[in-house]
C-alpha cells in the first residue's frame, strides 16, 4: 500500500484528490485544518482518510510525514521547506505546486544523500508551462536548430459565455494576490536588449497576442524573464519573454487603478463610515464624494474612457459603504472586485497558455508556435484547478510506482519527469497543438 499525504485541501484539491484516490493500491490522507474540509474532499471513498492538522505544530506534522510515503503540500509556500526538511529526516518523497525558493534549494544533498526526490513546480504556472516549453527545447537542440526567440504567455479566464462584465475577469478566490502582481516590476530581453519595467509601469506596457485557434488577447510582461534563459538552458536567444494574458482593455484599466492608489496597503482607520463616491472623491483631491467628471479629470481621461465606465461599475462612484473590515485601499479593491466579479453557478473558466519559438536553421528560420486552450467543467471543476492539481497527482503516482526514479531537489524541466507527465496529462484530455511556419 502506497501512502500519500495531502497537506492542504484548498480550491485546487479536488483533482488532485480524486485522481489518486482512483489509483489501486493507493491509501490517500487529506490533513487540514479544518477537517471538514478534508472529509468533503475524500467523501465515501475506502482509501481515504481526513485528519485535522496545525501546521504551525511541528511535531504533530512531523508524525504525520513519517507514517506517509509521499507528501503533496498544497500549503502556503512559507511552509514548503519545514514540510521537505521533515520528508528528508524521514527518507519521505515529496511534490510541491509551487516556485522552488532558496531554502528548498538548500535541501538538496541532503534530499540526494536520503535517496528522496523533492519535487516542485508541478502546477500549471509553473510546472506545464516548463514541461511543455523544454519538451519543445529539447527537439529543437536534438535536431541541430538553434533557438533564437522564446515567448511565453498564460492567463486564467472567465470562458467567452461567462465573460460578461466590463473588466473581463472574474475570481473563484481572494483576488488579493491578482490585483497584487500589479505592483511587481518586471524585465525581459528583446532583440539582445534588456527591458526592465518599474511597477507602476507595468500595465502601460501590454500589446495584443493572437492566440491560435482562439482570437486575440492581451498580454503584459510577468515579472522577470532573464532567469529562464538560464533554466532552460537557451544562452542563444535575443529575445526572452514570458506574459500574463488578459481580455483586451484589462491593462489600460488596472493602469488607471494603480494610478489612483488603489493597490496602496497602508493602514488607514479613517476608512471606516466612508463611501465609495467619499473615498473616490478623497483620492481625487477633493473632500466630498466623487463624480465621474472628476474621477475622468482626475486620471486624465475623457469621461467616457473605458476606466472611468469600468470603476463606475465597480462602485466607486457610489454611495454604497466600503467594506467592513477594510483598512486599506488594496483591501476595499480586492472585496469589491471579489463581490462584483465572482463566477455565477454553472459557469465555465478557461486557461490558455500559448508558446512562441522562432529557430535558425542552416537552410531556414522556423516559427513554431505551441498552444493550450482548456475550459473548466460547468458545476464541476475549474480549469485552473485541474491544471494545477492534476500534474502534482501524476507525479506523485509516478515517483511512488518507480516511472519516475530521480533524487534531490528538481523542477520539471528534465525529460525523465516532463515526458511521462505530458503524456497521460494529454491522455487526460490537456493537449497542446503545435503549428510550424517558415518566416
Amino acid at each position: 500500500m502506497n501512502k500519500v499525504l495531502v497537506l492542504g485541501a484548498g480550491l485546487v484539491s479536488g483533482p488532485l484528490v480524486r485522481y489518486l484516490l482512483g489509483v489501486k493500491g493507493f491509501q490517500v490522507t487529506v490533513a487540514t485544518r479544518t477537517v471538514e474540509k478534508a472529509e468533503k474532499l475524500v467523501g465515501h471513498a475506502k482509501n481515504g482518510v481526513a485528519c485535522a492538522i496545525d501546521v504551525s505544530d511541528e511535531s504533530a506534522l512531523e508524525t504525520l510525514i513519517a507514517q506517509h510515503d509521499l507528501s503533496i503540500s498544497l500549503l502556503p509556500y512559507v511552509y514548503h521547506p519545514v514540510v521537505a526538511r521533515l520528508c528528508v529526516k524521514h527518507g519521505k518523497n515529496m511534490v510541491t505546486t509551487s516556485y522552488v525558493k532558496d531554502a528548498m534549494r538548500t535541501l538538496d544533498g541532503e534530499a540526494r544523500k536520503a535517496g528522496v526526490i523533492l519535487l516542485n513546480e508541478m502546477g500549471v504556472d509553473p510546472g506545464i508551462d516548463h514541461m511543455s516549453a523544454m519538451r519543445v527545447i529539447d527537439q529543437i537542440r536534438d535536431e541541430g536548430g538553434t533557438l533564437v526567440s522564446f515567448t511565453s504567455n498564460t492567463g486564467g479566464l472567465p470562458a467567452p459565455e461567462a465573460n460578461d462584465n466590463p473588466m473581463g475577469y472574474k475570481f473563484s478566490w481572494a483576488p488579493r494576490g491578482v490585483v497584487l502582481a500589479g505592483k511587481n516590476p518586471a524585465r525581459y530581453l528583446k532583440d539582445g536588449v534588456v527591458v526592465d519595467i518599474p511597477g507602476p509601469e507595468l500595465f502601460a506596457h501590454h500589446g495584443p497576442c493572437p492566440v491560435v485557434g482562439f482570437g486575440t488577447l492581451e498580454v503584459y510582461p510577468n515579472r522577470d524573464s532573464l532567469p529562464y534563459i538560464e533554466s532552460y538552458g537557451i544562452p542563444t536567444v535575443k529575445s526572452m519573454f514570458r506574459g500574463t494574458l488578459r481580455y483586451p482593455g484589462w491593462c489600460d484599466t488596472m493602469k488607471k487603478i494603480v494610478e489612483l492608489g488603489l493597490l496602496d496597503e497602508t493602514v488607514r482607520p479613517e476608512l471606516a463610515g466612508m463611501t465609495f463616491a467619499g473615498l473616490t472623491g478623497k483620492l481625487c483631491g477633493g473632500t466630498c464624494k466623487a463624480t465621474r467628471s472628476d474621477l475622468a479629470r482626475r486620471l486624465g481621461l475623457p469621461a467616457s474612457a473605458k476606466p472611468v465606465s469600468d470603476l463606475e461599475w465597480l462602485g466607486f462612484l457610489s454611495a454604497d459603504p466600503l467594506p467592513a473590515g477594510a483598512n486599506t485601499y488594496l483591501d476595499v479593491l480586492a472585496q469589491r472586485m471579489l463581490e462584483k466579479m465572482q463566477y455565477a453557478p454553472g459557469e465555465r473558466d478557461l486557461l490558455v497558455m500559448q508558446h512562441e519559438f522562432v529557430v535558425d536553421y542552416d537552410d531556414r528560420t522556423e516559427k513554431i508556435t505551441s498552444t493550450l486552450v482548456d475550459y473548466g467543467i460547468p458545476n464541476g471543476d475549474t480549469s485552473m484547478s485541474r491544471l494545477v492539481g492534476l500534474p502534482a497527482a501524476i507525479a506523485a503516482r509516478m515517483i511512488l510506482q518507480g516511472e519516475i526514479d530521480l533524487t534531490g531537489v528538481h523542477v520539471p524541466m528534465v525529460p525523465a519527469v516532463y515526458e511521462p507527465v505530458l503524456k497521460e496529462l494529454a491522455a487526460l484530455g490537456v493537449q497542446f497543438r503545435e503549428t510550424t511556419t517558415v518566416v
